[in-house]
């Protein structure tokens, strides 16, 4: 997945395997996993309304040609699909290589001609003619990001082909009859080409002058190394990809026969397909590793310092400059650092703040222990938090999703290059819950006084929250209910992590320091992020501005300056999309006074899905004016 789709926001494969990064509920879509986008995707559309009615309106002709579009869209990415909850070309990738990329832009480009020369933008009401907005936003965005096509990274040790394809098979691809299983066998024939594509995209960034820095190379080969270690391809236990299959396989409870056939022919497509697809990208991590320089930032490449305004636009939908986001970084740092000394003197801790977060780091008390019974009592305690969550909602909420969320661990597989925790959404169709994953790789990484804010943020209130409910918009266009926008979706989740605060929640002042501990985190983002990419810090520079600044352990440190210089810009629409978010709530409050619900304001930024942040700001402005007549 190439990098400047994702900050340009408008790719669905993208947004539906993100979140931070990045599904609670069983959504009323249509009834099978094998119908057409259209039947997967629409909700309630209302050109169906209108055809009841008899009659229609300039919304249902534009809301069905929203419809249309995504069906195409849809129909030419099988990965969509899957992702969809759908069957259709289940045993194929989806198209990775520049001439389809180049066909969907010029697509997109003349939908938007179409769209401009067909429909009237004055007879369309509120929703519609914010769908109109949207779609127009997205493929201007796309043309901004054609000048930037070769100038991202196919491959990082945080994501790429190499590691989303194991996951995409392992936690997409459902088995649920013989011949889903032989879809599954298809897929692993077939990687080769779609890897081949993904190779030779990041050669071709690589003749730019586009290369992840020196360090990145030995984690994506180990990760590389990971998928094709042990049974069929050497005498270890099950690889990744075959335990799955194996363990999927077994729950259809076939004849000793047909389940033994199935095996016999997945470890042929492994050995012969999928081993040697993976050899050749680790053959290029190598042969990259010796062209690459030890240099971080994004500015070593052609035209990086536009490259990285373009991704700081993108990400956070607002106009600030590099220089404007590290010093709001700087002053929200030190505004934190103030609270947490209230917190200090709570606690009646003795010492420096930097005493304070050495015992954070290093005291047992904030530990489960390293073993699995360790991860298991942290994996049930967070799914008790947001079970316990659940009980205060009506009182934040008028609106709720209705799929069904669960805590679950990384896989080992991917733990070594995966975040600290990260959210996946749910299918559509309901065949699969939203996941809040925990990475439990090591345990001295997930200190017990960060968990609340963690549960919230990638759980409910947060992510699950906002990205269900989004998906289950009734008379929504498709493209809006699976799409996003960084700053919307995660200023959210860290507005939701500061939202139960009002409420009685974090009541140990410990866990209140974790909150402020990861407002913090993403506070020091705002600073080391440009300061990597805008003013040339190297990476141990950026480590130890964290590690001074900050409670976090060193291990995790590291990998979070190892993330923000493979995904530049990205880090910074965290803070950026909360402050806004609380500057619009506490604009309504004063303007609303005694009338103003949360519960309402909440249902303003939530019923109409994401959106970026000039948008929202059009919509509260709306919403206050028409409470105060």
């Amino acid at each position: 997945m190439r990098m400047f789709h994702l900050a340009a926001g408008v790719s669905a494969l993208a947004l539906l395997t993100a979140c931070n990064a990045a599904d609670d509920e069983t959504v009323a879509l249509a009834p099978t996993a094998t119908g057409t986008a259209t039947e997967m995707a629409r909700d309630g559309d209302a050109s169906d309304i209108a055809a009841v009615a008899g009659e229609e309106t300039e919304s249902d002709r534009l809301n069905a040609w929203f419809q249309e579009v995504f069906d195409r869209n849809t129909a030419r990415s099988p990965m969509t699909q899957t992702f969809l909850g759908m069957k259709t070309n289940y045993d194929q990738w989806s198209d990775a290589s520049p001439e389809f990329a180049l066909e969907s832009y010029e697509l997109g480009q003349a939908d938007l001609v179409h769209m401009r020369e067909t429909f009237d933008f004055d007879a369309l009401d509120d929703s519609a003619q914010l769908s109109w907005r949207l779609f127009e936003y997205n493929a201007e965005r796309a043309a901004e990001g054609r000048r930037w096509v070769d100038h991202g990274y196919t491959f990082t040790p945080r994501s790429g082909p190499h590691m989303n394809a194991a996951s995409f098979l392992i936690n997409s691809h459902r088995v649920d009859t013989a011949a889903d299983a032989q879809a599954y066998i298809g897929r692993l024939r077939n990687l080769p080409a779609y890897m081949d594509q993904n190779i030779a995209n990041s050669r071709r960034s690589a003749e730019l002058g586009v290369l992840t820095p020196l360090w990145t190379y030995e984690p994506m080969i180990t990760t590389a190394r990971n998928i094709i270690t042990g049974a069929p391809f050497d005498d270890g236990e099950a690889s990744p990809i075959l335990a799955d299959f194996v363990a999927k396989v077994a729950a259809l409870e076939l004849d000793e026969a047909e389940e033994s056939s199935l095996i016999s022919e997945a470890e042929t497509a492994l050995t012969e397909a999928v081993a040697p697809a993976y050899e050749r990208v680790i053959a290029m991590f190598e042969e990259q590793a010796r062209l690459a320089t030890e240099d971080d930032g994004v500015w070593k490449h052609p035209d990086g310092g536009e490259f990285y305004n373009y991704l700081l636009n993108g990400y956070t939908t607002m106009d600030l400059s590099a220089e404007e986001i590290h010093q709001l970084g700087v002053s929200e740092v030190t505004r934190i650092h103030d609270e947490m000394r209230g917190i200090m003197n709570e606690v009646g801790f003795q010492g420096s703040l930097q005493d304070f977060f050495e015992f954070m780091r290093t005291d047992e008390q904030f530990y489960y222990p390293d073993t699995d019974q360790g991860r298991a009592g942290y994996l049930a305690d967070a799914t008790a938090m947001i079970d316990t969550m659940r009980e205060t909602l009506p009182q934040m909420f008028n609106t709720f999703p209705r799929a069904e969320i669960e805590v679950r661990r990384v896989e080992p597989f991917r733990e070594d290059s995966a975040g600290k925790a990260f959210y996946g959404r749910p299918a559509p169709n309901g065949s699969r819950p939203g996941i809040y994953y925990a990475n439990l790789r090591d345990m001295s990484l997930m200190p017990t006084y960060q968990m609340e804010a963690l549960a919230y943020h990638e759980g409910i209130p947060g992510h699950h929250m906002q990205l269900a409910i989004m998906q289950e918009l009734e008379g929504v266009p498709a493209f809006r209910r699976f799409g996003g926008y960084t700053a919307y979706t995660e200023g959210w989740g860290l507005y939701t992590e500061y939202l139960p605060l009002e409420y009685g929640y974090y009541s140990d002042p410990y866990s209140d320091f974790g909150r402020l501990a990861m407002e913090l985190w993403r506070a020091c983002r705002l600073v080391v992020d440009t300061g990597l990419h805008h003013h040339r810090w190297t990476r141990q520079e950026a480590v130890d501005y964290l590690a001074e600044n900050t409670p976090n352990p060193q291990g995790d440190i590291v990998a979070a300056i190892d993330r923000y210089i493979v995904y530049p810009g990205q880090a910074t629409a965290y803070k950026i999309g909360m402050l806004e978010i609380l500057r619009l709530r506490g604009m309504a409050e004063e303007a609303l006074g005694e009338t103003y619900d949360i519960r309402d304001f909440h249902d303003v930024v939530l019923t109409q899905g994401a959106m970026p942040m000039s948008v929202l700001e059009e919509r509260v402005i709306a919403w206050i004016e028409g409470e105060q007549h």
